[in-house]
């Protein structure tokens, strides 16, 4: 599922130009004509993002976004303006209200599905977070982030091939944080690796030597660095290389000529969307730590994943989302811990998890669930991606043997079972014994290998993903 978009506009004929825009790209679309409609239908339903234009009656877009962003309810719902007001102050004015960003009429498509698929992604993943955070509150009783509170002063990295030209942005933004310039790739690397910094602006306008979308791709693929958010600054009304920079992994972008006030205000809406994602992450660590992670892993347990599974499917069916289960077990893992001891059956389960947690997804959920079994709830995610997914999981273990204490390679492998949700009548039990079926039929078939469960649906797809057992 792309994401779920509530449309405003007053104009019966732009709300359906956009209608069909949208929904050509996959989107799931509702649409209001006022502001007044807009906030009931964001009290009721759940959105990935809001598509406003500004000008309308009685209620414009910059109050309809304040409203939203004032609403604990709604306050971290992505707002997208649509506007013919194309001065800098005008664009300040909605940040300022909580806009996301900015579009202006006409509305072209590639900063559209652009920014639209970048914010709704944002928003899928932050829901997820939250949903982990609620879990946690129900489990053991603790306080809920809101994610707001005065901002202290940041260090920000700005790297452009132009060492001038960083110096030049720092100075902009310099009123609300310590600045740090880099025009060398590999030194603005190592800066952010070490630590420290809240936020990097990289110019992709200057490029003298090299690419800097590659600095960008090589910062995102860093495992350290996977939530630290990127400004990207962006040639005139360069919409490619803006789409590109969101699609690598950019956060937001500034198109040139800069203007400083707009500049600070993208960067206090990333820190401060950055500083609630924390406090999320700090909150499910602490409350969860000794409940619900598995001691010896580091992973969630069963409990946690019964509990989430419940949020999970009233979330699902509430949105008519899909969402899947996969079931893995490493295969003869009782031989390991009679040949070798169960210190080195532990050492096996630890890698093993270390690497799961390598092959899955940001929004993804691993837990062990008891022994050498594990599941992995992958949130809207159909059959096709459930089965890839479990194929990266399999691919981890089995290609590349666990090195024990005493130097030996091990080959180990898995067999797993994918699940999707929804099935007629399904509720969670009958999700995880569908899962638990398509694996037994994985251990049975060879191991080493992967096995869907259709449910009552029909599909096209082969009923195994036809692995030779290694």
């Amino acid at each position: 599922m792309s994401g779920r978009v509530l449309i405003v506009d007053d104009n019966p004929i732009n709300l359906r130009l956009l209608e069909a825009r949208l929904s050509a790209e996959y989107f799931d679309i509702v649409s209001a004509t006022s502001g007044e409609d807009a906030l009931r239908l964001c009290q009721s339903e759940s959105f990935d993002l809001v598509l406003s234009d500004v000008m309308m009656p009685r209620m414009d877009g910059f109050e309809l976004c304040a409203r939203i962003k004032s609403d604990p309810q709604t306050q971290h719902l992505p707002v997208v303006l649509i506007t013919a007001l194309d001065h800098p102050s005008d664009r300040v004015r909605g940040l300022e209200a909580g806009a996301d960003d900015f579009l202006t009429k006409p509305v072209r498509d590639l900063p559209l599905f652009s920014r639209v698929r970048s914010l709704t992604r944002l928003k899928q993943m932050t829901d997820e977070l939250r949903r982990r955070a609620e879990t946690a509150s129900e489990l053991i009783v603790s306080d809920n982030p809101d994610g707001r509170g005065s901002l202290h002063r940041h260090r920000i990295l700005t790297f452009s091939e132009r060492r001038e030209e960083a110096q030049r942005i720092g100075f902009m933004i310099d009123e609300i944080a310590i600045t740090a310039t880099a025009s060398d790739p590999n030194e603005a690397l190592n800066d952010l690796r070490e630590g420290g910094v809240s936020l990097a602006i990289i110019d992709l306008v200057h490029r003298d030597r090299g690419d800097p979308l590659r600095f960008l791709a090589r910062a995102r693929s860093d495992e350290r660095l996977r939530s630290l958010p990127i400004v990207a600054i962006t040639p005139t009304e360069d919409d490619a290389t803006a789409a590109r920079a969101l699609e690598l992994g950019a956060h937001d972008y500034v198109q040139r000529p800069i203007d400083p006030n707009e500049l600070v205000a993208r960067i206090r809406t990333q820190l401060a969307r950055q500083r609630y994602s924390e406090n999320l992450r700090k909150t499910v660590e602490r409350t969860l730590e000794l409940a619900v992670i598995d001691g010896l892993t580091g992973l969630h347990n069963r409990r946690f994943l019964d509990a989430h599974l419940d949020r999970a499917v009233k979330q699902a069916s509430r949105r008519n989302g899909s969402f899947a289960v996969l079931l893995a077990d490493l295969d003869h893992f009782k031989s390991i811990n009679d040949r070798f001891g169960h210190d080195v059956g532990d050492a096996v389960l630890r890698e093993f998890s270390r690497r799961l947690e390598t092959s899955i997804r940001a929004s993804d959920l691993a837990c062990r669930v008891g022994g050498e079994e594990f599941a992995v709830l992958m949130p809207n995610a159909d059959i096709r991606m459930a089965i890839a997914g479990a194929e990266r999981v399999r691919e981890t273990i089995s290609t590349c043997p666990v090195v024990l204490p005493d130097g030996q390679n091990l080959d180990v492998t898995l067999s797993a079972g994918v699940a999707v949700f929804p099935d007629d009548g399904e509720s969670p039990l009958t999700l995880m014994r569908r899962a638990d079926e398509a694996l037994y039929r994985a251990k049975h078939a060879g191991r080493n290998r992967v096995e869907p469960n259709m449910g009552d649906h029909p599909s096209s797809l082969t009923k195994s993903s036809n692995l030779q057992s290694n």
